[in-house]
């Protein structure tokens, strides 16, 4: 099992490879990101992790950037692309793109997206 060296990370990039985001190109997204990211030669600053749910099946697929804390919904390989070369390397992240960003007081909705249900209802 590998041990990597992170002192040169400075992005975190999970992406969501549950089931209901696979089923819309969670494993393409994912190696699109990973093979854009080596491309542009940013593996050292640049870690990526496949997660199960993220628990927004309906912005499938979902990829969430740290330290940002920004939730890309229905990433597309070229959206994925396009996300790495803008936020990841040169720190524009794709407003049009995102479901959730940070702010001062806690996580804002973005693009219209479905609120969705309170944690812990439904169970």
């Amino acid at each position: 099992m590998a041990t990597w060296n992170l002192t040169e990370m400075n992005k975190h990039v999970l992406i969501c490879n549950g089931s209901t985001c696979m089923r819309k190109g969670g494993e393409e997204v994912t190696q699109a990101i990973r093979d854009e990211i080596t491309s542009r030669n940013l593996d050292a600053k640049i870690h990526t992790t496949r997660t199960r749910c993220n628990g927004r099946c309906k912005d499938g697929c979902v990829v969430v950037v740290y330290p940002e804390a920004d939730w890309y919904f229905e990433m597309t390989e070229e959206r994925a692309k396009k996300m790495v070369e803008s936020h990841l390397e040169k720190g524009k992240p794709v407003k049009e793109w995102i479901a959730y960003e940070r702010s001062e007081d806690g996580m804002k909705l973005l693009n219209g997206r479905f609120k969705g249900i309170e944690k812990g209802e439904g169970k």
